[in-house]
């Protein structure tokens, strides 16, 4: 029974040196790793008659807010040869108490027929964090003399 009391006094001590305890005041949430939230993008509507006027919609799903992901740069590209970017002023960073962005939205007129993959890529100081793309298929509407998709 002394042998089995010695064994567990010798096993407790190990861990105590392996694993300290944090200091008074200090966060056990310091050695907390972050999961960085996925990036999705939808089109709506994503078949339709040109011309016609598309609604994007960037979500940040799950994941833990992020610094790196606060207050991004964005960066639309059409798939019809056009782009925008976009930039916000924002308040600085604030670790716990600030919340990130997770909904961006964007319109985009598409006039002719054709298939388009709009890609949306997330900048912080001009290096790249994440891009999503979605692919949308415009049919030729009324007056519209541009080949179908595919074809």
């Amino acid at each position: 029974m002394r042998r089995a009391a010695l064994a567990v006094s010798a096993a407790l001590a190990a861990l105590s040196l392996a694993a300290p305890l944090p200091a008074a005041g200090e966060s056990q949430d310091k050695d907390k790793k972050l999961k960085r939230p996925v990036l999705e993008l939808r089109a709506t509507p994503r078949y339709a008659f040109s011309p016609v006027r598309v609604l994007f919609t960037a979500e940040l799903k799950g994941g833990d807010d992020v610094e790196e992901l606060y207050c991004p740069e964005m960066e639309w590209e059409w798939g019809d040869g056009g782009k925008s970017d976009e930039e916000s002023d924002c308040d600085p960073w604030k670790d716990g108490a600030t919340k990130i962005d997770r909904r961006f939205t964007a319109n985009h007129v598409y006039q002719y027929a054709g298939l388009y993959l709009v890609k949306l890529t997330l900048r912080k100081s001009g290096k790249t964090i994440m891009s999503q793309t979605v692919q949308l298929t415009v049919r030729a509407g009324l007056g519209d003399t541009s080949p179908e998709p595919g074809r």
